[in-house]
C-alpha cells in the first residue's frame, strides 16, 4: 500500500511517468521503499532544499504508524 502511494505521487511530479520504478524491501520493524526515477526528473522527485523528498518521507511516516512499522525512503540516482 506504502508502495502504491510513494509511486502515485512520483508518477504526478515527474515529466516521464514510465520511467517511475519503485521497489520495497520488508523487514521485521522497518521497510524500505526504494524510488528510482530519470536522471533528469530526480530534482522534480527532490524539490528545492529537499521539501518535495521530506514531504514524501513525512507522509511515508505517518502512513507507516498506522502499520506500527518503521518505513524510509531511498530516492536512487
Amino acid at each position: 500500500m506504502l508502495k502504491d502511494l510513494i509511486e502515485y505521487i512520483a508518477k504526478a511530479l515527474v515529466d516521464d511517468p514510465d520511467s517511475v520504478h519503485v521497489t520495497e524491501i520488508e523487514g521485521e520493524q522497518t521497510s524500505v521503499i526504494e524510488l528510482k526515477v530519470a536522471k533528469e526528473d530526480l530534482g522534480k522527485v527532490i524539490g528545492k532544499q529537499g521539501r518535495t523528498a521530506r514531504a514524501m518521507r513525512t507522509i511515508l511516516g505517518a502512513s507507516s504508524t498506522k502499520n506500527r512499522k518503521r518505513s524510509v525512503l531511498e530516492i536512487l540516482e
